[in-house]
């Protein structure tokens, strides 16, 4: 018990001699300035931020309001956003590098080393710079804008239907029809099918059986499309009947393709198949169930 003593009082006084080597004053006094430095830098960045984003705001209202047509508003609408994510990404990269620089780590040193680099490599710089790169051609081929309605091919075979809502340099946001919202990294784009830069169509098939009189059912989709066409400018051309046609699932439709303006082919789809509908049911015509309505 009297040597465990001794060696515990041997201990603790080397351990207050080590301690009394520190010159605490001097590193409360370095770590108070540290603190204070950070929070200032935090503080110039959070103005520079708001300064910054207040006149990108500004500039793309001024400039809209010069090209206030349909397509030249979606292109501000995503240049806008892509300048925003823009700058907030570099003033976050320049904050972290200032912030660690206060602190005293060698950034410099560590970006030129060779092994932080093989590190960034392995935790998927490379993907990064593929979403940056695929993001900036996407820009700049100008093959989508915000507030398009579009189709995603990916990478791994799927895809992703519905209405740009944001377009950066990394991922693409896109809202679907339910109200979804998808980050899609901008690497795993395949292709793109934009459905809003042209006139478009709407194609309706309705499956007839043997039992139908295809001749009568015909003449009663002309004379919906006689009486109703006009009512809708959204169509651009008359309605081209074609008549009995195979469908892809092996049934028989009488199937008409209508054009009409970009964005519009759904409506107007639906509008008139729910006019041939109730026609044909008024004549007394017996359809199969389930009519088959293709985009």
């Amino acid at each position: 018990m009297i040597v465990a003593e001794s060696v515990i009082t041997k201990n603790s006084s080397f351990i207050q001699k080590y301690l009394a080597t520190f010159k605490w004053d001097k590193i409360l006094n370095n770590l108070t300035n540290t603190i204070f430095s950070v929070v200032v830098i935090s503080i110039f960045f959070i103005i520079i931020s708001r300064v910054g984003k207040f006149f990108i705001n500004k500039g793309f209202k001024q400039y809209g309001k010069s090209n206030n047509t349909k397509n030249s508003s979606k292109r501000i609408t995503t240049l806008h956003v892509v300048a925003k994510n823009s700058f907030q990404y570099g003033l976050v990269f320049f904050w972290v590098y200032s912030v660690l620089s206060e602190v005293g780590v060698p950034i410099g040193t560590l970006l030129a080393s060779a092994s932080i680099f093989s590190v960034a490599i392995g935790i998927g710089a490379q993907g990064l710079v593929t979403d940056i790169v695929t993001g900036f051609l996407i820009l700049f081929e100008k093959q989508i804008d915000v507030g398009e309605y579009v189709t995603l091919t990916l990478t791994n075979g799927g895809s992703i239907e519905g209405t740009v809502t944001g377009v950066a340099l990394r991922t693409t946001e896109l809202t679907s029809f339910t109200g979804y919202v998808n980050y899609i990294p901008n690497r795993q784009i395949a292709a793109i099918t934009n459905r809003n830069r042209s006139e478009t169509r709407a194609i309706i098939q309705i499956r007839i059986d043997g039992n139908t009189p295809v001749e009568k059912t015909i003449d009663i989709i002309n004379r919906i499309n006689d009486e109703n066409v006009k009512k809708y400018p959204d169509i651009i051309a008359a309605p081209d009947v074609w008549g009995a046609t195979n469908t892809p699932d092996g049934n028989v439709a009488i199937q008409v393709n209508i054009e009409t303006k970009n964005g519009q082919q759904l409506y107007i789809q639906h509008q008139f198949l729910g006019l041939y509908l109730d026609a044909i049911s008024d004549a007394g015509i017996q359809l199969p169930k389930s009519p088959l309505v293709l985009n």
